[in-house]
This record gives structure tokens, C-alpha cells and sequence, in this order.
């Protein structure tokens, strides 16, 4: 931990000297830590049950940028914080997000076989153990998050964001739509639960690690918003422009199964102009925080940059 310490503040210190900021090269650093941690705190593979410890590791290690627990360093960050107390919480984070994604990937579900450029979960492991793994890796987000100095704050945070009102209501609503006319409000809905929550929780959960005042709580979480819709209105887009060698998952899926979409219900290009102008809210939301909120900004920036 100490040299981890020390790397985080050299990180920083090299950072103030550098007039550009290098997103690239800032992900890239996190994104490592991440892993670093997820490796420490996940059970090793020969520890019995072997087969569902490797199931847990197959999908937290096939690839992801890690987007959510970077965006909770960040977060800690800019509201005066370390990146290095928000990193628990961030692999807290990544444990339930992953779980969702092997959930989603079922057939019950969206019935995909590639996840990152990877084969799914299930057909490696089949799918009787996938929800197994899934179901662990969720249970080991909250069983980080009870260790950490602000566990029933940040335990509610979480749990909010995922349940039926978050993350699961969005991807029920989400199946539930598939096939129906086109409607934006309940897109809107769907989005902000299925992707928005997680994100708008991940910012706010690291400011609650770095003792954010409610105010600064309000303005990451209305930054978290902003951004976690864009980036799904980004994913609907992508969905129909880019590659499955570029993307890592199959293309062209929403219109097959004739799912509600940013892209079907408004166009590409009137979806792309309304992902920034939530990147320019969110940019915003920033305004009201007193530490540094480059990182974040740059974070915003990235979500549509991806669509260039």
C-alpha cells in the first residue's frame, strides 16, 4: 500500500507540471490499479469452489476501460480527496458492473456471445454458472463496501442505484420495450436507470469517500447523470456505426431485436448533438467543486469522442 501511495502522488506531482492533460495515459495508470486491486481482493483461482473463482476472474479480466471506479477516483479528487481511499470503492464498483453484464449477456436476457472481444461467460462456463458468478461478484462489491469507513453510506448509495429502481428496473424496462413502438420518454427512463444510476452512483460514491459536503455531492451527481446518459445514447450509436472487431461485441443488435434506441427514435445525428450537449451539463455540474476536475472534464469529453 505505501508504494502505491507513493505512485499516486507522484502521479499527481508529474500531473501539475504538465500544461496538457493525457486522458490516454491517466486511464490507462487507473485502469491499473484497479485491476491490481480487483486481483488482491477477488479469491485466487485455486481457492475451492475452483471453477466459480475462475468463472468471477474470466469476466472482471477479459478487458474494460474500468470507466466507473476511474470515475470515482476522480470524483474523490475533485472535491479535495485521494484516489488511493476511493480505489476499494472502485473495485467495489467494478464487481457489480461486471455482474450485470454477465447477467445481461444471458439468454434469458440479450442472448450475446461476445463480450469485449471475448466469448461471454456463459458459453465458457455455461450459463448455470455464469448467474453463479454473477450473483458473487455482486454480493463481493457490498462485502467491500461494508469494510470501508463509510460502508452504510456508501452500501445505500450502491444498493439504490442497482436495485429496481436503478440498474435491474432499467434492464427490465429495457426487455419489456423490445418490439414496441418507439417512445422517447420511456427511453429516457430507461437509459437513466439501465446505465445512468451506476455512473451517477460511481461519482458520487467517491465524494462520499473524500467527506463531500452535500453540495458537492449534488453537483457530482448531476454530473454523473449527464454523462451516464450520454454514453448510453453513445452505445446506441456505436451499436449501429462501428465495428464488432472495434466495439468487441456484436453490432447491429439493437435493430434486430427492435429495441427502443436514441438512433430509432431521433436519428444519429440529432442523438449525437443531444450526447454533447449532456457532456456540456456536465461540464458544468463542475463549476461547484473546489478541487481538481480536469480528469472528470476530460472523462466528459471521452464519453462522444468515442464517436468520432
Amino acid at each position: 500500500m505505501k508504494s502505491e501511495t507513493n505512485r499516486l502522488e507522484k502521479t499527481k506531482n508529474n500531473r501539475t507540471l504538465c500544461p496538457m492533460f493525457d486522458l490516454k495515459t491517466y486511464m490507462t495508470e487507473r485502469a491499473d490499479w484497479i485491476n491490481q486491486a480487483l486481483d488482491r481482493t477477488l479469491p485466487p483461482p485455486m481457492e475451492h469452489p475452483t471453477g466459480l473463482h475462475e468463472a468471477m476472474r474470466y469476466s472482471l479480466f477479459i478487458g474494460g476501460k474500468r470507466i466507473r471506479p476511474i470515475l470515482c477516483m476522480a470524483a474523490a479528487e475533485a472535491v479535495g480527496g485521494t484516489a488511493e481511499a476511493a480505489l476499494p470503492i472502485g473495485a467495489a464498483l467494478e464487481c457489480l458492473h461486471t455482474y450485470s453484464l454477465i447477467h445481461d449477456d444471458l439468454p434469458a436476457m440479450d442472448d450475446d456471445d461476445l463480450r469485449r472481444g471475448q466469448p461471454t461467460l456463459h458459453k465458457v462456463y455455461g450459463e448455470a454458472n455464469a448467474i453463479l458468478a454473477g450473483d458473487s461478484l455482486l454480493t463481493l462489491a457490498f462485502e467491500i463496501l461494508a469494510q470501508q469507513p463509510q460502508g452504510a453510506q456508501l452500501s445505500l448509495e450502491l444498493a439504490q442505484a442497482a436495485g429496481s429502481r436503478g440498474l435491474a428496473g432499467g434492464q427490465f424496462e429495457d426487455l419489456a420495450e423490445e418490439r414496441q413502438a418507439q417512445n422517447r420518454e420511456h427511453l429516457m427512463r430507461i437509459h437513466a436507470n439501465k446505465t445512468g444510476k451506476l455512473i451517477r452512483a460511481a461519482c458520487r460514491m467517491g465524494g462520499i469517500s473524500a467527506n463531500a459536503t452535500a453540495t458537492q455531492l449534488e453537483a457530482l451527481g448531476r454530473y454523473g447523470e449527464a454523462i451516464g446518459l450520454a454514453f448510453q445514447i453513445a452505445d446506441d450509436i456505436l451499436n449501429v456505426t462501428s465495428t464488432q472487431e472495434v466495439l468487441g461485441k456484436s453490432v447491429g443488435s439493437d435493430a434486430r431485436r427492435e429495441k427502443i434506441t436514441y438512433v430509432a427514435c431521433i436519428g444519429i445525428e440529432a442523438a449525437q448533438a443531444e450526447a454533447r450537449e449532456l457532456v456540456k451539463q456536465a461540464i458544468t455540474a463542475l463549476n461547484a467543486l473546489p478541487g481538481d476536475t480536469e480528469p472528470l472534464q476530460a472523462l466528459a469529453h471521452y464519453v462522444v469522442d468515442r464517436l468520432m
